[in-house]
C-alpha cells in the first residue's frame, strides 16, 4: 500500500509570518491542505478537508465544530504516523489546548507532519510513498 507525501513546511511560517501576511487567509489554507494530506496520505483516513475548513470557519457560529475539528485532525495525523511505521507521537488534546492558547496548534501539528515526511527522507509533494501499516 502507498500513498501521497505532504510538504514540509516552516512551523513558524506557518504559524506566524504567512497568516500575518495574508491577513488570517494562509491559516485556512494551510488547515485545508493539511486536512487533504492526510486524505491523500492514508486511503483509510476519512475526511473530507472542505467540511474540516467550514467547521473551524462558520463553525463558531454554533460554537462546538471548531474545537472538535481541532481534535480531529491530531487524530489524523496520529494515524498517519502509525501508517508511516512510526509511533504515535501527536496527542490531539495537545492540540487542542495549544488552539485555545493564542491558536498555537499549528506549530504542533506541523511539527508532527515534518516528522513523517522527514521519516521519508523528505520526499517531494505528491510523491509515493510506502505505508508500513
Amino acid at each position: 500500500m502507498s500513498g501521497r507525501a505532504g510538504k514540509t513546511r516552516n512551523i513558524f511560517l506557518v504559524w506566524l509570518i504567512w497568516p500575518l501576511i495574508t491577513l488570517g487567509i494562509y491559516h485556512l489554507v494551510w488547515y485545508y491542505k493539511v486536512n487533504r494530506e492526510a486524505r491523500d496520505f492514508d486511503q483509510r483516513i476519512e475526511v473530507n478537508p472542505v467540511l474540516a475548513l467550514l467547521a473551524i470557519t462558520v463553525g463558531w457560529l454554533v460554537i462546538v465544530p471548531p474545537f472538535v475539528s481541532v481534535y480531529n485532525t491530531g487524530v489524523r495525523i496520529a494515524r498517519m504516523q502509525q501508517s508511516a511505521g512510526m509511533q504515535r507521537n501527536c496527542n490531539p488534546w495537545i492540540g487542542l489546548i495549544l488552539f485555545i492558547v493564542a491558536a498555537l496548534f499549528p506549530l504542533y501539528y506541523q511539527h508532527e507532519l515534518n516528522q513523517i515526511w522527514a521519516h521519508y527522507q523528505v520526499p517531494e509533494e505528491g510523491d509515493q510513498v510506502p505505508l508500513a501499516a
